[in-house]
């Protein structure tokens, strides 16, 4: 009943210190927004995203058809494609990469992180000057070197993403199972006997993990930009996939025609997009760590 009780608490306290802070609020309704519209794609958009229509090419936003109905909302691409129904099934694309690396990023570093903070020795050793040679590599020229070999797709480039992404993993979970292993409950554990992994994973991972989710929010709009020039590069997922920065490097040479809506609603998307996860990052680091938290 107690302890029912205290994550109630926790719960309320959580909600209110969101909607003291009226950015996270505003940052945290636009994410829910856009997953909303991520899962709901294929009801929200008007149209096939990738039907062409050339006798429509670069129509202007708030394009009516002849019975004075709305029928482009934010114009059409190059091809006559409907822009509002690929900005839609981008926002898809997106989400899906970047909560799909950072959870691949996530769970592989952490591992190494706790394995190589709990044991030391050469495995810290080993794992450690990993993480080094993958830092003395910018990761964007990495991500390219990976995917012109292993070749374009939504799956190759959630694997390459992810893999760049747990380095940062590894070395918070390292550092912070380090400092965890000398308390009390782990010695305790060790003398009752439990396994070095359940300690790890059972007992270590519960009180690391906040930290984790802070970078995991950071890193959720790190991996849309890093999929964004990718795919502005032709380097990510299949023409045919429509995505943000898909849209903004077909748009490019239509700027100095000043056909500006082309790049500015996809360019907006991302924008608002990864601020918000930036926004939201930054709040939870100030709400999670008690040295940060402001005495009332």
């Amino acid at each position: 009943m107690n302890s029912k009780k205290t994550n109630n608490q926790n719960i309320k306290d959580f909600l209110f210190a969101l909607i003291k802070n009226k950015w996270a609020l505003t940052s945290i309704i636009w994410l829910f927004i856009i997953i909303a519209i991520a899962i709901f794609a294929s009801q929200l958009a008007p149209f096939d995203p990738n039907k062409n229509n050339i006798m429509e090419r670069v129509a202007p936003p708030l394009t009516l058809d002849k019975q004075g109905n709305m029928k482009y909302l934010i114009g059409s691409d190059a091809l006559g494609r409907d822009s509002f129904s690929r900005l839609i099934f981008g926002a898809q694309v997106s989400l899906i990469v970047g909560f799909s690396a950072v959870l691949v990023g996530g769970i592989l570093g952490t591992a190494l992180g706790v394995y190589a903070g709990y044991y030391g020795k050469w495995i810290d050793d080993i794992i450690m000057r990993l993480a080094d040679i993958q830092l003395a590599f910018p990761f964007i020229l990495l991500a390219i070197l990976f995917l012109v070999v292993l070749g374009e797709g939504l799956i190759n480039l959630i694997i390459v993403l992810g893999i760049g992404q747990w380095v940062t993993y590894a070395r918070i979970a390292r550092a912070q199972t380090i400092s965890q292993k000398e308390k009390e409950y782990v010695e305790a554990a060790k003398a009752l006997g439990v396994n070095n992994f359940s300690i790890m994973f059972g007992s270590i991972l519960p009180n690391i993990f906040a930290p984790l989710i802070v970078i995991a929010s950071f890193n959720v709009a790190s991996v849309i930009l890093a999929e964004a020039a990718l795919s502005f590069l032709g380097l990510g997922v299949p023409p045919q996939i429509p995505t943000w920065g898909a849209m903004l490097a077909e748009s490019r040479d239509h700027i100095f025609a000043k056909r500006w809506w082309m790049p500015f609603f996809p360019g907006m998307a991302i924008l608002l997009t990864v601020l918000a996860f930036n926004i939201v990052g930054d709040w939870l680091r100030d709400y999670l760590d008690p040295r940060l938290k402001e005495v009332e």
